[in-house]
């Protein structure tokens, strides 16, 4: 319900504005909206050996944390592992350090690309979104610092696996963010790839600063005094969110199908 409200009320909107037209849009556009469950599913097909089937879980936890309370979708995970997966001892251990690795290394992410990004753009942003950014920037620091330092008491995965675990992520991240900035590029083209890139790392940073309102607008705004095309951005910057919320949408659907067909599947073999 949540989010046909948040469709129909905004996202359509963006449905609505330039469609598109490139096939090259879609195609790494569902690259990167796919980028989460694909990495965490070979994460966990590592760690635990899962079906093919936990591909599914893993997009419904992703759905729930982008659409309902956050971390929601890692509960969901953890009951789903703990009554499908008997031969996994502990799921809450690797559920938890795969959460903590995510934050760490999108944190991380952001500091890397604040750096790249914050020299050549801080002249464009207003000086009290700067301060922020700049606080924000440093809480970013102390969350990694915090979970090093009591890695011992904080993880219960082998090193080997922890590392492991926090390269994929950094890579899933890598993934998405290339995927997205290749999409933009097909709708654009007129715009090199390298200032695509540029954004995309601006957009990271904006995405991890916990003390900054109306990020998206942060980030449309910074997009549009970079590269100009103010309308033909916004349309896009619209039409990628509706884009989301409507993938968000369709697997919902499809979950609930799923579920429909289990119960018909279970009733008829009960008689």
């Amino acid at each position: 319900i949540g989010l046909l409200e948040e469709l129909f009320g905004q996202g359509l909107a963006g449905l609505r504005r330039a469609v598109p037209a490139s096939p090259g849009f879609y195609l790494f556009f569902l690259l990167s909206y796919f980028a989460v469950p694909a990495f965490e599913f070979l994460i966990f097909r590592r760690l635990w050996a899962v079906p093919p089937s936990a591909f599914m879980a893993l997009n419904r936890k992703r759905v729930a944390n982008d659409v309902l309370i956050g971390y929601s979708g890692d509960a969901y995970f953890y009951a789903w592992a703990s009554a499908r997966l008997k031969m996994v001892a502990a799921p809450f251990g690797a559920v938890k350090d795969v959460s903590i690795l995510s934050a760490i290394a999108g944190n991380l992410s952001a500091l890397v690309l604040g750096a790249v990004a914050l020299p050549l753009g801080y002249e464009l942003i207003e000086p009290h979104i700067l301060r922020m950014i700049l606080w924000s920037l440093g809480l970013a620091m102390v969350l990694p610092a915090l979970f090093l330092f009591f890695s011992s008491r904080v993880f219960s995965l082998t090193r080997r696996e922890l590392w492991f675990i926090f390269w994929m992520e950094l890579a899933r991240i890598a993934f998405a963010n290339v995927a997205i900035a290749l999409a933009w590029g097909f709708v654009i083209p007129a715009v090199p790839l390298g200032i695509w890139m540029f954004l995309v790392a601006g957009r990271q940073l904006v995405s991890r600063l916990p003390l900054v309102p109306n990020k998206d607008l942060l980030f449309a705004t910074f997009a549009i005094l970079i590269i100009g095309h103010d309308k033909a951005l916004s349309d896009l910057m619209a039409f990628t969110g509706a884009s989301t919320l409507a993938m968000h949408l369709l697997l919902t659907a499809s979950f609930g199908v799923e579920y429909l067909w289990e119960r018909k599947r279970d009733w008829d073999a009960t008689g």
